[in-house]
């Protein structure tokens, strides 16, 4: 059974598979750092109205898996999460991350991979369209 949500006029089940890696792939992210990156994405998506279900990283890179309203423009959601995180990551730990970031300012790249999850398969609902009436 999905866990539909619902909103005035929309019925939406949406997770997304969010995985950032760190400016040049540094393997900068350490214990204390993963620990402080999980709580400042609670905060935000507390802010944002939507849910952190599960958060783990490597020294390179983590991984977030969201829920999100229909509500919220993903790339301005992802934009805000890397700019919050990276400035307070960048503040707290300015000695170990100077080892790995000299001169900028930085720490997240500015890729990042957004994956959709949950649901049908895609067979499954290609499947289910083409069983569909057409119209005479």
């Amino acid at each position: 059974m999905q866990d539909f949500k619902k909103l005035h006029h929309c019925v939406y089940n949406l997770k997304y598979h969010l995985v950032l890696v760190t400016k040049y792939r540094r393997k900068c992210i350490t214990d204390p750092i993963i620990i402080r990156l999980k709580e400042i994405f609670i905060e935000l998506c507390l802010k944002w109205e939507c849910n952190l279900i599960e958060f783990n990283g490597e020294p390179d890179h983590i991984h977030l898996l969201l829920e999100l309203k229909p509500k919220i423009t993903l790339s301005a959601f992802i934009n805000n999460l890397k700019t919050v995180s990276s400035r307070y990551i960048r503040k707290e730990f300015s000695n170990h991350l100077s080892k790995f970031y000299y001169k900028n300012p930085i720490f997240w790249s500015r890729s990042y991979c957004i994956l959709t999850c949950g649901g049908a398969p895609l067979s499954v609902i290609k499947q289910y369209i083409e069983q569909q009436a057409g119209v005479d």
